[in-house]
Protein backbone atom coordinates (compact mmCIF):
# COMPACT_ATOMS: atom_id res chain seq x y z
CA UNK A 1 0.00 0.00 0.00
CA UNK A 2 1.54 3.54 -0.93
CA UNK A 3 1.95 6.11 1.88
CA UNK A 4 -0.75 8.50 0.90
CA UNK A 5 -3.35 5.68 0.98
CA UNK A 6 -1.55 4.59 4.95
CA UNK A 7 -1.64 8.38 5.57
CA UNK A 8 -5.17 8.61 4.37
CA UNK A 9 -6.82 6.00 6.51
CA UNK A 10 -4.78 7.07 8.80
CA UNK A 11 -6.70 10.39 8.95
CA UNK A 12 -9.98 8.73 8.80
CA UNK A 13 -9.38 6.66 11.92
CA UNK A 14 -8.93 9.87 13.70
CA UNK A 15 -11.78 11.00 12.69
CA UNK A 16 -14.21 7.95 13.49
CA UNK A 17 -12.66 7.97 16.81
CA UNK A 18 -13.11 11.62 17.20
CA UNK A 19 -16.69 11.33 16.27
CA UNK A 20 -17.45 8.28 18.30
CA UNK A 21 -16.09 10.35 21.66
CA UNK A 22 -18.62 12.99 20.57
CA UNK A 23 -21.58 10.73 19.82
CA UNK A 24 -20.84 9.38 23.24
CA UNK A 25 -20.58 12.35 24.99
CA UNK A 26 -23.55 14.20 23.76
CA UNK A 27 -25.67 11.09 23.57
CA UNK A 28 -24.45 8.70 26.14
CA UNK A 29 -24.68 4.61 26.56
CA UNK A 30 -27.81 3.22 26.64
CA UNK A 31 -29.23 3.66 22.55
CA UNK A 32 -30.08 1.75 19.67
CA UNK A 33 -27.23 1.12 17.68
CA UNK A 34 -29.44 2.32 14.88
CA UNK A 35 -29.45 5.78 16.57
CA UNK A 36 -26.00 5.75 16.84
CA UNK A 37 -25.59 4.65 12.82
CA UNK A 38 -27.38 7.38 11.78
CA UNK A 39 -25.72 10.32 14.40
CA UNK A 40 -22.29 8.61 13.19
CA UNK A 41 -23.14 9.28 8.87
CA UNK A 42 -24.53 12.52 10.04
CA UNK A 43 -21.03 13.19 11.39
CA UNK A 44 -19.51 11.44 8.98
CA UNK A 45 -21.68 13.56 6.06
CA UNK A 46 -20.88 17.00 7.77
CA UNK A 47 -16.79 16.20 7.65
CA UNK A 48 -17.39 15.56 3.91
CA UNK A 49 -16.32 12.15 4.02
CA UNK A 50 -17.72 9.75 1.47
CA UNK A 51 -19.32 6.42 3.10
CA UNK A 52 -21.73 3.52 2.76
CA UNK A 53 -23.91 1.75 4.81
CA UNK A 54 -24.78 -2.18 5.32
CA UNK A 55 -22.44 -2.80 2.49
CA UNK A 56 -23.58 -6.29 1.16
CA UNK A 57 -20.30 -7.96 -0.02
CA UNK A 58 -20.59 -11.55 -1.83
CA UNK A 59 -18.24 -13.87 -0.24
CA UNK A 60 -16.00 -16.39 -2.73
CA UNK A 61 -15.09 -19.96 -2.30
CA UNK A 62 -13.85 -22.05 -4.77
CA UNK A 63 -16.71 -22.08 -7.38
CA UNK A 64 -19.00 -21.24 -4.73
CA UNK A 65 -20.49 -16.91 -4.33
CA UNK A 66 -22.86 -16.39 -1.45
CA UNK A 67 -24.02 -13.04 -2.25
CA UNK A 68 -25.33 -12.18 0.92
CA UNK A 69 -22.38 -13.32 2.37
CA UNK A 70 -21.71 -10.67 4.91
CA UNK A 71 -23.09 -7.12 5.88
CA UNK A 72 -20.39 -3.99 6.77
CA UNK A 73 -22.27 -1.56 9.42
CA UNK A 74 -20.30 1.59 7.76
CA UNK A 75 -17.64 1.31 4.75
CA UNK A 76 -15.60 4.92 4.87
CA UNK A 77 -13.85 6.21 1.71
CA UNK A 78 -13.66 2.81 1.00
CA UNK A 79 -10.77 2.46 3.29
CA UNK A 80 -11.79 2.02 6.35
CA UNK A 81 -14.55 -0.47 7.99
CA UNK A 82 -16.73 0.48 11.13
CA UNK A 83 -18.30 -1.75 12.90
CA UNK A 84 -21.14 -0.14 15.36
CA UNK A 85 -22.48 -1.61 18.78
CA UNK A 86 -24.61 -0.78 21.35
CA UNK A 87 -24.41 -4.22 23.28
CA UNK A 88 -23.66 -4.14 27.15
CA UNK A 89 -21.22 -7.27 27.24
CA UNK A 90 -18.23 -7.34 24.74
CA UNK A 91 -18.17 -10.31 22.71
CA UNK A 92 -14.76 -11.66 21.63
CA UNK A 93 -16.52 -13.26 18.54
CA UNK A 94 -16.57 -9.17 16.88
CA UNK A 95 -12.60 -9.01 16.55
CA UNK A 96 -12.88 -12.35 14.73
CA UNK A 97 -15.63 -10.74 12.47
CA UNK A 98 -13.92 -7.61 11.93
CA UNK A 99 -10.44 -9.41 11.08
CA UNK A 100 -12.71 -11.70 8.61
CA UNK A 101 -14.22 -8.28 7.15
CA UNK A 102 -10.78 -6.80 6.59
CA UNK A 103 -9.28 -10.39 4.90
CA UNK A 104 -12.74 -10.55 2.31
CA UNK A 105 -12.55 -7.30 1.57
CA UNK A 106 -9.19 -6.36 0.80
CA UNK A 107 -9.06 -3.64 4.05
CA UNK A 108 -6.23 -3.32 6.08
CA UNK A 109 -8.33 -1.34 8.71
CA UNK A 110 -11.12 -1.02 10.91
CA UNK A 111 -12.77 -0.31 14.10
CA UNK A 112 -15.21 -1.93 16.87
CA UNK A 113 -17.02 0.72 18.69
CA UNK A 114 -19.74 -0.12 21.60
CA UNK A 115 -21.68 2.53 22.80
CA UNK A 116 -22.39 0.95 25.79
CA UNK A 117 -19.77 1.33 27.77
CA UNK A 118 -19.07 3.96 30.66
CA UNK A 119 -16.03 5.37 28.78
CA UNK A 120 -15.76 5.25 25.26
CA UNK A 121 -12.54 4.33 25.00
CA UNK A 122 -13.13 1.16 26.30
CA UNK A 123 -15.60 0.50 24.11
CA UNK A 124 -13.08 1.54 20.85
CA UNK A 125 -10.81 -1.29 19.71
CA UNK A 126 -8.75 -0.57 16.35
CA UNK A 127 -7.83 -3.67 14.02
CA UNK A 128 -5.05 -3.83 11.32
CA UNK A 129 -4.05 -6.31 9.17
CA UNK A 130 -0.43 -5.68 8.17
CA UNK A 131 0.39 -5.70 4.42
Amino acid sequence: MNTDRKQRQEEIGKQIVDIAFQLHKKLGPGLLESVYEKCFCYELKKRGFSFVTQKKVPIIYDEIVFEEGLRLDLLVEDLVIVELKAQENYHPVWEAQLLSYLRLTGMELGYIINFTVSLIKDGIKRMKLSS
